[in-house]
């Protein structure tokens, strides 16, 4: 039995961190004022009818910290991407050139600022309830366990590590988000 408990705990483990690692990439895809290659990641252009995302089709650069270049290696793809980046949620304007698209990031109002700290909080919200959702199935499975005839201490003992480890992984939590409103809030 406690070869089983053991799995459950490796798991419940290798599932937060996955938890974790999501929620620090949904987070760098937030803006903080600065130009970077994530913010137009999951952007995907009509390729020859199949939607293809951009680092697929062009190059992403940040010549400085405040404009994207987007190099297409095909020249008819620019008008593509220009019209995906139009018709994103990300509100910027490209700039069609010659060989590129540039994309000029504006500075952060205040009130932008504000918007975007809530939408890290709502992130690691949901990145903290996914760790939660580990332990309690975690929880549950451990119980059936003690249903199934395990010793009633072992089990005891790893509900106390499972929320030994939930406590540790919401504490990473904030720290990304303590890191990334600093980040955003800083001009």
């Amino acid at each position: 039995m406690t070869e089983e408990i053991k799995m459950y705990l490796d798991d419940a483990e290798e599932s937060m961190k996955k938890a974790l690692n999501h929620t620090s990439v949904e987070l760098t895809k937030i803006r903080a004022g600065k130009a970077s290659p994530a913010m137009v990641e999951d952007l995907r252009v009509d390729y020859y009818g199949t939607p293809t995302p951009i680092s697929q089709v062009a190059n992403v650069a940040v010549p400085d910290a405040r404009t994207l270049m987007i190099k297409p290696w095909e020249k008819n793809m620019l008008a593509e991407i220009t019209k995906a980046i139009k018709n994103s949620d990300l509100g910027l304007t490209p700039m069609q050139e010659a060989d590129g698209v540039r994309l000029n990031i504006p500075a952060l109002t205040e009130q932008r600022r504000r918007d975007l700290v809530k939408q890290v909080k709502n992130e690691t919200e949901a990145g903290k309830v996914r760790i939660r959702n580990v332990r309690k199935d975690v929880n549950d499975s451990l119980k059936k366990l003690l249903k199934d005839g395990a010793a009633e201490d072992a089990i005891k003992d790893a509900e106390a590590k499972v929320q030994k480890l939930t406590d540790a992984f919401i504490v990473k939590v904030d720290e990304l988000m303590s890191k990334k409103e600093a980040e955003i809030m800083t001009i």
